[in-house]
Formats: structure tokens, C-alpha cells, sequence
């Protein structure tokens, strides 16, 4: 599943997708952003995936989009380079298996907004973060005003956007970009004692769970409350609570002697 930029490995229904232009510190180009959609959908579709975990290789997480690219696009074609980025980070957000990002480095501008696709980000404390593109005369492309409003607030998008001032991996803990920053020797093993923990779990509830978080964000209460019951209830359709809630009694029994 490994492709020409980027390194696939999976192990124990764990993938793990490294970003692997270091040369360029991972920039994100039009065949980069085809080959993570593509890869992100043999990974869903894949029975041996349960959690994926995006990261990079080298210095970076992912330093940006592809400026050389970039620098000559037209009106439309930079509309059309915008919307594909739309259409893969789109993908990552709603993808049924949780998606975790690893930011081993720097996390700038498309990068920032990869990370902010995936279900949570833990950091390197070596990791600097930012949205440096109106330093170039161009704004966020990739769904970076969107994402991030989301993510930490209108008021610390727009400052971080604005200044295009590149953060500490504790400066972004602390305003809520990431959720916890770890030495940078033990990022992917607290990553991946994460996912360890994630696959314990029902992949129906998770795979429902997170439909029901990314839809419901979008509704008025009253209607997310109402679709968290759909979801709710169609986790007792499937069927796959019975087994772990018996074992849930028989334990508690055993306990209790």
C-alpha cells in the first residue's frame, strides 16, 4: 500500500501513513493530497485497520502546501488545487476508522489543516504550529478557516491566521489545538498505546460515535440530540453489545466475591 510519497505500515490493525518528503519537509502537492485519499480509502475498506495514525518523516509533520506549485496557478486552478484539498480532508473527518495525528515536526499551513481533519492530534514537544499562508498573500486553502473555528474558537482562529505566528507545541496544548504533547522520542509509542486502547473498544460504537459527532456539530440541539438516538439505537440493532455487556455482569460477579 506504500506509494511514491508516502510510507504505509500496519501493525496489529494499526496503520500508521508517514508523510515521506523530507526534502520539501512534506508539502503537500496535488499528487500527494490523490495519493492520501487513495490510501485512506484502502485503509477504510481494509478489515485489518481499526485506527490510523498519520505522521511524517523527518523535520516535519507537514510544512505546508507545495508553494512551487502553487505559485503560478491561476484563479481557477488554484479554486480546483483548494477543492480537492476540501474533498480529501473531507474524507479524513468522516472516515469510519479514527484517525489520529502524530505532529512530529512542523505543522504549518495545509499541514495545520490535516492535522485539524483527524479525530485529535498529539504533538512532539519539538513540533512548531502555525498558518503562515498570509505571509505569502493568500489565506488558507484547505479548509483551515473552517477546521480550526472549530476546533479552538473564531477568536484564536482569526489571531492565529492573522499573525501568522508559528507556536509551541505547549502553546497550541494550551489554547486546545492539540491534546497533549509528549517528549519527542515517545510520540508514536503514546501514540500508538492510544490506538492500542481505541481498539479495545466496539468499532461499531466508535464508527457510530464519531458519524453521530461529526453530524450532530452541525445541528441545533434539539436535532443532534435526536440523531444521537438514532445512532444510539442502532448500536442495539447490530447486535454487538450483548457479548461485552454479559462479560461486563459476569465480571462484576466475580468482583464482588
Amino acid at each position: 500500500m506504500t506509494t511514491e510519497n508516502l510510507l504505509v505500515e500496519i501493525t496489529d490493525q494499526v496503520a500508521v501513513v508517514k508523510m515521506n518528503r523530507p526534502k520539501v519537509l512534506n508539502a503537500l502537492n496535488s499528487e500527494v493530497l490523490k495519493e492520501i485519499e487513495a490510501t485512506m480509502t484502502q485503509l477504510e475498506n481494509s478489515p485489518e485497520v481499526r485506527v490510523i495514525v498519520l505522521t511524517g518523516e523527518g523535520k516535519a509533520f507537514v510544512a505546508g502546501a507545495d508553494i512551487g506549485e502553487m505559485k503560478d496557478l491561476s484563479p481557477q486552478e488554484a479554486r480546483d488545487f483548494s477543492n480537492l484539498g476540501h474533498r480529501v480532508f473531507i474524507q479524513i473527518h468522516t472516515l469510519e476508522v479514527p484517525v489520529i495525528a502524530a505532529l512530529n515536526g512542523f505543522t504549518l499551513g495545509g499541514g495545520l489543516e490535516l492535522a485539524l481533519a483527524c479525530d485529535f492530534r498529539y504533538a512532539s514537544e519539538e513540533a512548531k504550529l502555525g498558518f503562515p499562508e498570509a505571509s505569502l498573500g493568500i489565506i488558507t486553502g484547505f479548509g483551515g478557516t473552517q477546521f480550526a473555528a472549530r476546533a479552538f474558537g473564531l477568536s484564536r482562529t482569526k489571531e492565529l491566521i492573522y499573525t501568522g505566528e508559528m507556536i509551541t507545541a505547549h502553546q497550541a496544548l494550551n489554547c486546545g489545538l492539540v491534546n497533549r504533547v509528549f517528549p519527542h522520542d515517545e510520540l508514536m509509542a503514546e501514540t500508538m498505546a492510544v490506538a492500542r486502547r481505541i481498539i479495545k473498544n466496539s468499532p461499531e460504537a466508535i464508527s457510530l460515535a464519531k458519524e453521530a459527532i461529526v453530524k450532530g456539530y452541525d445541528l441545533g440541539l434539539r436535532e443532534a440530540l435526536e440523531l444521537e438516538s438514532d445512532y444510539f439505537s442502532a448500536c442495539f440493532a447490530l447486535g454487538a453489545h450483548r457479548d461485552r455487556m454479559k462479560a461486563f455482569l459476569e465480571n462484576r460477579k466475580e468482583r464482588k466475591k
